[in-house]
């Protein structure tokens, strides 16, 4: 079982009078950013000038440094919170320029399991990861209350590393609701790959598949894409409140039925197996070269599958119909 840490396990007084530079407006980084000062914490924003990420902080009052090495120098805690494929030259650009015993903070392993990034000697590194998006993290601050994080700790140069760490998940709010004991191993395989195998690959594709399969049969795509599609927050959302056996309790019997019988023939040995796969690719690090190799070469085969996935007909249909359902409009979206 995970140890567990919560405010009183996590005071703030390790980064009281320090400096916290975040690099990286974007997702995570405004909700950081924003939590971190109304803390009663010193924060900086470093930015690329010109970016919206750099006008949406300084509309929130904050000094805004684009020069990255002029914002190392300043750094206490150097937040790495841009995109993963970014933060190598990042890394490279500000090393010589971070004091010795300056905390180094990621919220996802990546580039630290992987090595793309190997710190100094003389550097703390954490990882302090929120298990929501920037928008959650943000919100639930605001409403007195948290996201759980995960915190890990990849390098203690200072002997104070963790005690930073917890106080840093405090002043972004997951002290609030806990923060977990993990390694930048444990959280970068076990994110990658359910982000691959459940979250995002294998929704998806057991949505489209089950949309397929019904117009295929016949049935109007409006109707498939209700049944397959747009129900699937109702589940969701019974399973994110509940558990499992709460959503299996509030749906009908024959749903649960269906449920029970139904369900271990699609996620069968089979697809089982090629979940295996899928890890092994993770722990080995043939997927992170692959997107790495990707992301080097501009990212074609990304731009290719986001075009053909815009094209799919649940895309055209759900379109059209969620013109109907106005409360849909103002849906928060990601990738800031």
């Amino acid at each position: 079982m995970a140890t567990i840490y919560h405010e009183k396990e996590a005071p703030l007084t390790p980064l009281q009078g320090k400096t916290i530079v975040i690099f990286g407006y974007g997702s995570q980084g405004h909700a950081h950013a924003q939590n971190l000062r109304d803390s009663g914490l010193s924060v900086i924003v470093c930015e690329l000038e010109g970016t919206p990420n750099a006008v949406r902080a300084r509309a929130g009052k904050f000094e805004v440094i684009t020069n990255s090495k002029e914002a190392a120098k300043r750094a206490d805690i150097a937040a790495i919170l841009i995109p993963d494929e970014y933060q190598k030259d990042l890394w490279e650009d500000i090393q010589e320029s971070l004091k010795k015993g300056v905390t180094l903070l990621f919220a996802h392993g990546f580039n630290i399991h992987f090595k793309r990034i190997v710190p100094r000697k003389d550097l703390d590194v954490i990882l302090i990861a929120p298990k929501g998006p920037g928008h959650l993290v943000r919100s639930q601050y605001r409403e007195g209350q948290g996201i759980p994080c995960l915190i890990g700790i990849g390098q203690d140069a200072t002997g104070q590393a963790k005690s930073i760490g917890l106080a840093y998940a405090h002043g972004i709010g997951g002290a609030r609701a806990g923060i977990l004991e993990t390694t930048f191993k444990e959280e970068t395989e076990t994110d990658l790959f359910g982000e691959q195998a459940v979250l995002c690959g294998g929704l998806t594709a057991l949505i489209q598949a089950g949309y397929e399969t019904l117009v295929e049969a016949g049935y109007q795509p409006e109707v498939a894409y209700f049944e397959c599609l747009h129900e699937v927050k109702l589940i969701v959302d019974l399973i994110y409140n509940g558990g499992i056996a709460n959503m299996r309790y509030s749906i009908s019997n024959t749903a649960e039925y269906g449920d029970f019988t139904r369900g271990p023939r699609i996620i069968n040995a089979q697809v089982r197996a090629e979940m295996k796969k899928i890890l092994a690719e993770v722990q080995s690090g043939a997927f992170a070269r692959e997107y790495v190799e990707e992301c080097q070469s501009g990212i074609p085969h990304l731009k290719k599958m986001r075009e053909e996935a815009k094209d799919h007909p649940i895309e055209k249909i759900g379109e059209r119909l969620r013109g109907m359902m106005p409360w849909l409009q103002g849906a928060v979206k990601g990738k800031e």
